[in-house]
């Protein structure tokens, strides 16, 4: 398997940034969206949100290629991309707020499951406030970094 995302010339990259933007590091996700939504990519979409709902659902099978971004207590002192698959039925409402759920919903509600990745980056600090550890500063960074070289790529517009 390819270890990073690929897309075809169908406008349909869609980046979801997801944590609350109130508690330092679990803003990462929200914020690193809103970044690159700035940017202006072709073909890129991105949406900023504090949680994982079904709605999702909709826009995600809309995509050919599906991002994920979130902070994570667990993620190593790297951001870490990884290929996610969607999750079980029966487990949908279980686990509302896993990618794996939006995916299974875009599958079974609307027909169509996209390529899909998982960006984690490392978060330590979950207290009031809107600044980042400088872990998660350093992750958001390269996270930016990423995803820019993934929208730059031939064929990515």
């Amino acid at each position: 398997m390819n270890d990073t995302p690929s897309r075809t010339q169908r406008e349909d990259f869609l980046i979801i940034g997801y944590g609350n933007t109130l508690r330092s590091d679990d803003g990462a996700g929200p914020r690193v969206a809103e970044a690159i939504e700035v940017m202006h990519y072709p073909g890129v979409r991105t949406l900023a949100c504090p949680v994982l709902t079904p709605e999702l659902a909709e826009p995600v099978s809309q995509a050919h290629t599906a991002l994920f971004v979130d902070a994570a207590v667990d993620a190593p002192h790297e951001v870490r991309l990884r290929a996610l698959e969607p999750g079980e039925s029966s487990q949908i409402m279980a686990h509302a707020a896993d990618p794996r759920t939006i995916l299974a919903l875009a599958r079974d509600v609307f027909g169509h499951t996209p390529i899909a990745w998982c960006l984690s980056i490392p978060a330590v600090k979950f207290d009031f406030g809107d600044e980042f550890s400088p872990e998660a500063q350093q992750g958001f960074t390269k996270a930016l970094e990423r995803i820019e070289n993934l929208c730059r790529r031939p064929g990515m517009s």
